[in-house]
């Protein structure tokens, strides 16, 4: 069952129109429905200004997630008309479509409430994919110079600008069908890191990423290439992690 609540701005008994907006806004955990508010259009307005004003304005109880407002942590992505995106970055008049918004919790992880998801899973597969740094030095050797045209290092700084926001892990089809994949980001972590040559961890990392659940999993739809808001293309990576498994594996190393 859906509810309409006004906006004290839009008047009794009005309807969205070009100056207002009407937002159905997921509500509750895991089940739960969508509830409609009506609130005004602003100039230059974003899809977490819009989620903002409910719940400074309609609904004091709506739970969602944002810090920067400028595109930087990636903290307050949703699912905007049935696509992931980053909310601060995402003009409504981009995505309003006859005047309607449908704003959601991101997909593939539990939702805590309301547009507020869990993202321990997420995080987690990161672990599987052993996407920490394994230093090889210590802080009493000298500094490595490293040849930022070397292709480990052009390698690297192709998917090195991830900031964990989850929409990749939200777009993945391959995310939704198996619960074991680790997913794009922690897979495109794991091949910044196999290409970082100061890194002590890559037999690990590449048995890890060489199990079940990890790059071969990859059904390469790049549903997180189309939808990164950073332009990264983590299907590259993943290519890249497949080629490298591969001859770890005619070595006999996997």
């Amino acid at each position: 069952m859906q509810e309409t609540i006004l906006s004290p701005e839009s008047g009794a008994g009005s309807t969205a129109d070009d100056t207002t907006i009407e937002v159905s806004i997921w509500r509750g955990g895991d089940t739960g429905d969508y509830q409609t508010f009506t609130v005004p259009m602003r100039a230059s307005q974003t899809v977490l200004d819009v989620v903002t004003h409910v719940q400074r304005h309609l609904d004091p109880t709506l739970s969602y997630r944002f810090a920067c407002r400028v595109g930087v942590c990636g903290s307050c992505a949703m699912t905007v008309n049935g696509r992931p995106r980053w909310t601060c970055r995402t003009h409504v008049s981009k995505v309003v479509e006859n005047g309607r918004l449908e704003i959601g919790p991101l997909a593939n992880l539990p939702v805590i409430k309301d547009l507020a998801t869990d993202m321990n899973r997420f995080f987690e597969k990161w672990q599987d994919a052993k996407g920490t740094f394994v230093p090889s030095m210590t802080r009493h050797d000298p500094v490595e110079p490293i040849s930022p045209a070397s292709p480990e290092r052009r390698a690297a700084d192709a998917a090195i600008e991830c900031i964990n926001c989850g929409v990749c892990f939200a777009a993945c089809d391959t995310v939704r069908w198996n619960e074991d994949y680790m997913g794009p980001a922690a897979l495109n972590r794991a091949w910044t890191l196999v290409n970082d040559v100061r890194d002590a961890g890559n037999a690990e990392r590449i048995f890890a990423v060489a199990q079940g659940g990890g790059c071969h999993a990859c059904h390469t739809h790049q549903s997180c290439e189309q939808h990164c808001p950073v332009a990264l293309n983590p299907t590259a990576s993943i290519a890249g992690l497949k080629r490298k498994t591969m001859q770890a594996y005619i070595r006999g190393d996997v």
